[in-house]
């Protein structure tokens, strides 16, 4: 069973929506992606998006309450579904069971998926996890998967997942994903933003496509973004989703010419950056032109962008990543920025 959990992979990530068609039509324009023809299975309707980003699914229900009606209702539009496959469904779900999973669905064929087996254990607050038994090299998805858009944005795939929980949940979820899912823990820290601060733990399966960052409040600090994302959102869930490219200056211009509007930074951050480090492939003009965010590691650098959220909760927003050796997640970006917004306050008095 051990070697059913060493073999999860990344499968697709779902969005439960209010309207599937709509949704996946504007994030496919927005992001550089296609979208496949809407099918429509057991009173729910898939979108696939892809090829490039990593496979997305946006799903909507056409009755009044069932799974996806009822998550909307709760949370609104977000992640409701990290899709893993494995080659052994019914090993990886007794498995996962036994070591302290909430079961779902036990395996059985899914007409969702083509009649493939597929089985469902419970994630962070009301997200899930798919287990599914591909046939063939890809993971089977709800729906049609769409054919390559030609002027792409870049987005090659998923980065990362940020998953807020609430204070003093982080560890408990850290444990889960080890003792469950066979996940190894490999970073940890306390970031302290001014006022604020927070825990993280990031925890990455053993192909390494799937990869939470962790992140919980701490009280004896000021209430900050975590917070508000838990009371907005109603509980634990994906803050974001980060998309890795290996141009992000390319991917940004192009991101922008499509309508994705990005958080703006402070000419401070650009004028102390050369005392953090010297980017490597992209210039600091051309970082504070878009307003990329620069950082480094033991390993190397990475370069990240966050958008602004248009989410109705502002619960859900995406982030494009580019790492050049870099294995961490950009936590001095956090300080530096912060540090800035300071200074220019100060400077406008």
């Amino acid at each position: 069973m051990a070697s059913s959990m060493r073999d999860l992979r990344l499968a697709y990530t779902e969005f439960h929506v209010r309207d599937a068609i709509g949704a996946a039509a504007e994030f496919a324009a927005r992001h550089g992606l296609a979208a496949g023809e809407p099918a429509t299975f057991e009173g729910v309707t898939s979108v696939v998006l892809g090829p490039a980003a990593g496979t997305m699914v946006f799903t909507s229900s056409q009755v009044e309450s069932n799974a996806v009606a009822d998550y909307v209702a709760r949370h609104g539009d977000g992640v409701a579904d990290i899709a893993l496959a494995t080659p052994d469904v019914r090993a990886a779900f007794a498995a996962a069971v036994e070591r302290g999973a909430v079961p779902i669905a036990a395996p059985a064929p899914s007409p969702r998926h083509g009649g493939v087996l597929a089985a469902t254990i419970g994630g962070f607050g009301d997200m899930v996890h798919t287990l599914l038994e591909p046939t063939g090299p890809e993971a089977p998805v709800p729906g049609h998967r769409p054919v390559a858009p030609e002027g792409t944005a870049g987005l090659l795939d998923t980065d990362h997942f940020a998953v807020c929980v609430p204070e003093g949940e982080l560890g408990r979820w850290v444990d889960h994903y080890r003792t469950v899912l066979d996940f190894e823990s490999i970073f940890a820290e306390r970031v302290l933003v001014g006022e604020q601060a927070m825990n993280s733990e990031v925890v990455q399966n053993a192909a390494g496509d799937v990869t939470f960052t962790i992140l919980e409040p701490d009280s004896t600090a000021a209430a900050g973004q975590i917070d508000d994302f838990i009371a907005r959102h109603g509980g634990a869930g994906v803050q974001h989703v980060a998309f890795r490219t290996d141009d992000i200056v390319s991917s940004v211009r192009r991101l922008r010419e499509n309508g994705v509007e990005f958080l703006p930074i402070p000419g401070a951050y650009y004028e102390a950056l050369p005392t953090r480090l010297i980017p490597i492939g992209h210039t600091i003009g051309e970082l504070r032109e878009l307003g990329v965010l620069a950082d480094t590691d033991h390993a190397g650098q990475l370069f990240q962008i966050f958008a602004r959220s248009t989410h109705p909760r502002h619960t859900f927003f995406v982030e494009v990543i580019e790492r050049m050796g870099a294995r961490l997640f950009g936590s001095g970006n956090i300080k530096a920025l912060y540090s800035a917004v300071a200074q220019e306050q100060a400077t406008v008095g």
